[in-house]
């Protein structure tokens, strides 16, 4: 374990729904003295503080908090700075503690240098949760005390205490998180990536560096690591990363690709170097990306040592994930389902191809900077009425739906109702655009921002908005 008791560790954003409170919380076990600096308003972070302070007076500690601003002392006068993810890499603040001699640190760069047990990380740019918690699930039948965390709003460092070398720890990665472990040369010994579409552009600056934010998790793998890659980005000649340098053993999927090393059989049998995995009523997950995604699961736990009898049996009991093409209800034959998760057009599209009931849909939101071209089509396809969320890429939206092949003078297809700014407005709108037989259809392919604090607060909204109905 590191050695932090006495050390002065400033916790860089803790969040309104407690980001870094996790890390606080482990921080103020191992002795260090805490501070923690924060942008939001004081109000805003209140729960998270209470907690914070019922924590540090369990280890007989206090915190320091600098709310509502960054001041320039706390980052000169510590040794560490823990750095949420959602903080630039080009902070100015981050330089300051730099300059100072601090170490900077993220929850996940502190996991990796302390996790005892293998680490089998998972990223992409959509299914990463499904994913992960799809393998973990796989894990559990050979190795039950399996842990899930990382990007799913779960400490990873506060399980530390459940953790033994023998046990597994499946983590969630996000861009951000794969982009700070990078730099100071940490990637999982076991790693997945689902897939890779433009996402978050408005923050990495562009798609070339998006992508490599997401290499990072095999980046620095030795020659015993173990990188499960889509075949399209791997495998093929032209394949983004086929040139890449690579310490690891490599292995390919796809659902299409006969000459990937896991693939789907034409009687839809999942393989993996032609032996069997998973038959075809395994999955209960809709859509061809959740195939993609159990092909994916299924090759990194099998690689890890899980057999295929054990891998059938945790994907005949896995029911999904919330918020993603989530069923709420059904009212008066018509579905609603949440598939809030969805932020960018990729997802979307994969969620148009998942239902294949007449549609209406609810989309829009804030901007990423990402191309709806190939969005707008499919709308106009499988979409009868779009009802739109206000936001700062609403407007692109409509246009990419109501300029493809269309003159000036046809009448629109689907109708477009809003942009709204009252969520429960959009939701009436929708329920009355909607007949027996239809599903009401939240994949908004917009980040949340704006109308909400984040997309599961958007999905939550969505679920208790519809109970009401």
């Amino acid at each position: 374990m590191m050695q932090l008791r006495g050390k002065h560790v400033l916790v860089m954003g803790l969040g309104v729904h407690g980001g870094g409170l996790g890390v606080a919380r482990w921080l103020l076990g191992q002795g260090a003295v805490v501070t923690v600096t924060d942008t939001a308003h004081p109000a805003a972070l209140a729960a998270s503080v209470e907690r914070l302070d019922a924590a540090a007076a369990a280890h007989g500690a206090t915190v320091r908090y600098t709310l509502g601003e960054h001041r320039p002392a706390d980052f000169t006068s510590c040794t560490m700075v823990v750095v949420n993810p959602a903080v630039r890499p080009d902070s100015p603040w981050l330089a300051l503690a730099e300059q100072a001699g601090a170490a900077i640190e993220t929850e996940m760069t502190l996991f990796f240098r302390v996790c005892p047990g293998p680490i089998l990380g998972v990223t992409g740019t959509k299914g990463k949760t499904t994913s992960t918690l799809l393998l973990a699930a796989m894990l559990r039948e050979r190795f039950p005390h399996t842990v899930a965390a990382g990007n799913l709003r779960i400490s990873a460092l506060e399980a530390l205490e459940q953790l033994s070398a023998a046990t597994p720890v499946v983590l969630e990665l996000s861009s951000f998180q794969l982009e700070r472990l990078g730099r100071v040369g940490l990637s999982p010994r076991y790693a997945l990536m689902t897939n890779l579409s433009a996402d978050h552009l408005n923050w990495h600056g562009g798609m070339a560096a998006y992508a490599n934010a997401k290499w990072q998790i095999v980046a620095h793998q030795g020659a015993d690591g173990i990188a499960v890659l889509p075949y399209e980005l791997a495998g093929a000649a032209e394949g983004h990363w086929a040139t890449l340098p690579y310490a690891g053993r490599r292995m390919t999927f796809s659902p299409d690709h006969p000459a990937a090393d896991a693939t789907i059989d034409a009687a839809g049998i999942f393989r993996l170097h032609g032996a069997p995995l998973l038959h075809p009523n395994d999955l209960r997950l809709p859509g061809a990306h959740n195939r993609a995604n159990a092909l994916g699961a299924a090759a990194l736990a099998y690689s890890f040592g899980v057999d295929a009898d054990a891998i059938g049996a945790a994907v005949r009991g896995f029911a999904g994930v919330e918020h993603r093409l989530e069923l709420v209800r059904e009212l008066q034959g018509v579905r609603y389902v949440n598939d809030t998760t969805a932020t960018n057009p990729a997802a979307t599209l994969a969620a148009l191809a998942a239902i294949d009931t007449p549609l209406v849909l609810i989309a829009g939101g804030a901007d990423k900077e990402l191309d709806f071209s190939a969005l707008g089509p499919a709308i106009q396809r499988r979409v009868k009425a779009l009802v739109l969320l206000d936001g700062t890429a609403t407007a692109r939206l409509a246009d990419a739906v109501q300029g493809v092949g269309k003159p000036r003078d046809a009448p629109l297809r689907p109708p477009i109702l809003g942009p709204y700014s009252d969520f429960t407005a959009a939701i009436a709108a929708a329920q009355a655009a909607a007949d027996v037989g239809d599903t009401v259809l939240l994949s908004p392919g917009c980040a949340s921002f704006g109308m909400f604090r984040n997309e599961f607060q958007r999905g939550e909204e969505f679920r208790r908005i519809v109970q009401a109905l």
